[in-house]
């Protein structure tokens, strides 16, 4: 007799297939991303001259200033494009950032240590775990906060490729830990304090004598790890990789075993990085040490600004003792000459970021995003809703507009007056309603067309797919920003229906 539930999962298999194939067939079929940005900045001036005729304004949530919609068409904003444009661009924070990354990571790949470190390390690990592995690393790797986006996608390719793996799906099961599981972590990190922050102000506005604390959030993090490594994994090889098939680019042939020099390579750079870090944690436990914030704490503090400078140091020490060692850096000219090569990688990346910087600061300028996110809010806000469905709706909308407000700071900048305001009179925890905001704000993070870093992961997608497109890219990570999203709405739901305190002594209610 057949087996109708392998019948059933075979057919909703196939099913996702043809909708996942769907959107990469539309979505290839826009123009070239330099182009596509292009147009997304034309669009954007014309739009917002059509939209300021209106005489149309929104009510700054906070300040209660009255902000209109400005027109790039205008004589003021002729004057901001034509100014700003070199601005825009020198001044993306994630051009600075990828290019210092890309100093000390692309020297450690040039000189070949990471390829001896993957056949070290993951190639005897049990092959079972190592999804588990990508998208555990890729979450946790928020503690470097961007730099992760930049880390953790190229080389989980590269990993899954040295295993036999789709490469695509290693990028992409990297690239969902960072984004779509960016808020969480095991650790306190700068997400946690900035946002807490940000709630700590606004309930101090009402008078409400309430503190939103970077731990208020802890439990519910701790859980998400678990929950959405799990997840991840399931998506990456029941979804990602049946879709993709058997990989037959031209990335290089199958690795062969490390020889004698290269392990002895491998070992001097671990020993060095041992050393680095070593120092590291020995500066910052040092008494009144100028890596900790003048409390003595390191949420916020210089470490954590300064941690890309301090992961770029690493991996050039590393490189470098790599490369001494298997005398592939003979002199300081070998050092700059791996650099620049590293560089050359990344010059379509670079021509992308022009294009899409000028597309990103003229919809910050126009006050659009504002527009659209505080109107959403006022709808939300006006619905006859009680009880958690209301929570649940304010997790979609923002869902929503995170597809128009990358930063999640801002966009919490944005919501968190009105919204803290609205349940804190239905009687809910500050911490509560933003632990309903981050998760959403989280999960879109890898499908949003505001995020820098879509860029980043594409050039990545290139070197092993010349023809990947934006469609590509947005199809492989679509079924990990609703699932992890739906999974997250449910542990929300557990915990609240459950009591299980989301952080200390934190509740749904106050």
């Amino acid at each position: 007799m057949k087996d109708m539930s392998k019948t059933t999962g075979e057919k909703s298999n196939k099913g996702m297939t043809r909708f996942l194939n769907g959107i990469e067939k539309v979505g290839n079929k826009l123009p070239e991303p330099f182009m596509l940005f292009v147009y997304l900045a034309a669009f954007t001036i014309v739009f917002s001259w059509l939209i300021s005729l209106f005489g149309v304004t929104v009510e700054e949530p906070g300040t209660g200033e009255e902000v209109a919609i400005k027109s790039l068409m205008s004589g003021e904003g002729l004057e901001y494009i034509l100014t700003s444009m070199l601005d825009n661009f020198t001044g993306f924070a994630p051009l600075g950032l990828v290019l210092a990354m890309m100093l000390g990571i692309g020297l450690a790949d040039k000189v070949g240590l990471l390829e001896t470190a993957i056949k070290s390390t993951i190639l005897k690990a049990p092959k079972s775990l190592v999804t588990y592995a990508v998208i555990f690393v890729g979450i946790m790797g928020n503690i470097a906060s961007d730099a992760a986006f930049v880390i953790v996608p190229p080389l989980a390719a590269m990993v899954f490729y040295t295993i036999g793996r789709h490469p695509l799906a290693g990028l992409a099961a990297g690239f969902a830990g960072v984004g779509s599981g960016f808020t969480a972590n095991f650790m306190i990190t700068g997400t946690d304090a900035l946002l807490a922050g940000i709630s700590t102000e606004v309930m101090e506005s009402m008078d409400a004598g309430i503190v939103v604390t970077p731990v208020d959030n802890w439990y519910f993090m701790i859980a998400s790890v678990i929950l959405l490594s799990v997840t991840g994994a399931f998506i990456t090889e029941k979804i990602i990789e049946p879709r993709l098939g058997k990989y037959e680019g031209e990335a290089g042939n199958a690795l062969e075993e490390s020889t004698g020099q290269e392990l002895k390579g491998f070992r001097n750079a671990a020993i060095a990085g041992l050393v680095y870090i070593v120092i590291l944690v020995v500066a910052i436990a040092w008494p009144n040490s100028a890596l900790r914030s003048e409390e003595g704490g390191l949420v916020p503090s210089p470490f954590l600004d300064g941690i890309v400078p301090i992961i770029l140091f690493f991996f050039i020490i590393i490189g470098i003792a790599y490369g001494v060692t298997v005398k592939k850096i003979t002199s300081s000219r070998d050092i700059s000459g791996f650099m620049g090569e590293a560089m050359k990688d990344m010059s379509g990346f670079i021509v992308l970021i022009f294009a899409a910087a000028q597309f990103i600061a003229y919809f910050d300028w126009t006050n659009i995003g504002t527009w659209v996110a505080v109107s959403g809010a006022n709808f939300l806000q006006s619905m006859d809703m009680t009880g958690l469905p209301i929570v649940v709706g304010f997790s979609i909308l923002t869902a929503f507009m995170n597809l128009l407000i990358f930063s999640g700071s801002a966009q919490w900048a944005l919501e968190a007056p009105i919204f803290l305001q609205m349940f804190y009179y239905l009687d809910y925890h500050p911490a509560f309603i933003q632990m309903a905001y981050r998760i959403a704000d989280s999960s879109t993070n890898i499908i949003t067309p505001m995020n820098p870093y879509i860029i980043v992961v594409l050039a990545f997608m290139r070197e092993y797919n010349k023809k990947a497109g934006l469609g590509t890219l947005i199809s492989l990570m679509l079924p990990y920003s609703i699932i992890f999203f739906a999974i997250w709405i449910v542990l929300l739901l557990v915990f609240a229906i459950f009591g299980i305190p989301f952080g200390p002594g934190i509740g749904v209610n106050l």
